[in-house]
């Protein structure tokens, strides 16, 4: 056995246990949250800012690459930074809340109304909000649409009247067409008569396909080039 592999042996032997004792698991759980977080937004992240700032900025390539590690690390730190603040409050409010030792029915909001407040909520220092938290609260609010939309025709949930078998299955089979048609409907109607106020990465892109399709001069940028 090597030296390296000798070290790693021992560190790990010295490590694990610490790691697997139950009384430092909630503690360990708000660190591995937030190792989560960061790496989970870093692969999320990278790949779109690559193709869209790559694709739709201009600029050189140094300045490019500025901006796709700065919203990287953004996305990443933000997510790490929520989930350490989520994971650690929900510890805090199940030792010292209504019941000491069990989790609370609302534990899981309150955590994350701080965690949003703190990390999402707040803006520069010029006083603009970051693009990066306006997709991912955007992201978040869509989806949660959804899931309150799914919850309002589930048996027992919802308004009088609307959880009946039929109902339902007629709403939850006919909700997403309508909501799917609303938005595009919506945010064409924004992008041709108020483009401004687009996210500007959303801007970008809807004016590379719909309003670049609009004009040309001659084969070469009508088929390989958009301009």
């Amino acid at each position: 056995m090597t030296t390296t592999s000798a070290a790693l042996e021992t560190l790990k032997a010295v490590v694990e246990p610490i790691i697997l004792n139950p009384a430092y698991h909630d503690f360990l759980a708000i660190v591995k949250a937030a190792r989560n977080g960061a790496v989970y937004g870093t692969k999320v992240r990278f790949p779109h800012a690559f193709v869209m700032i790559l694709l739709f900025r201009s600029g050189t390539l140094q300045e490019k690459a500025r901006l796709i590690f700065r919203a990287t690390k953004t996305h990443a730190r933000n997510l790490a930074k929520f989930a350490t603040i989520y994971k650690a409050t929900c510890m805090l409010l199940k030792a010292y809340g209504a019941t000491p030792g069990k989790e609370g029915p609302y534990d899981s909001f309150i955590a994350g109304l701080l965690g949003g407040y703190i990390v999402f909520g707040q803006r520069s220092r010029n006083g603009k909000i970051s693009s990066v938290n306006q997709q991912i609260v955007i992201y978040v609010f869509a989806r949660v649409v959804l899931a309150l939309a799914r919850l309002a025709v589930k048996p027992g949930i919802g308004l009088p009247g609307v959880s009946e078998p039929q109902k339902s299955a007629a709403i939850s089979y006919y909700a997403w067409p309508v909501f799917a048609s609303v938005s595009w409907g919506a945010v064409m109607h924004l992008f041709k008569w108020q483009a401004a106020e687009l996210q500007p990465s959303l801007r970008s892109s809807m004016t590379y396909i719909y309003a670049n399709a609009d004009h040309w001069d001659g084969l070469r940028n009508f088929i390989w080039h958009n301009k």
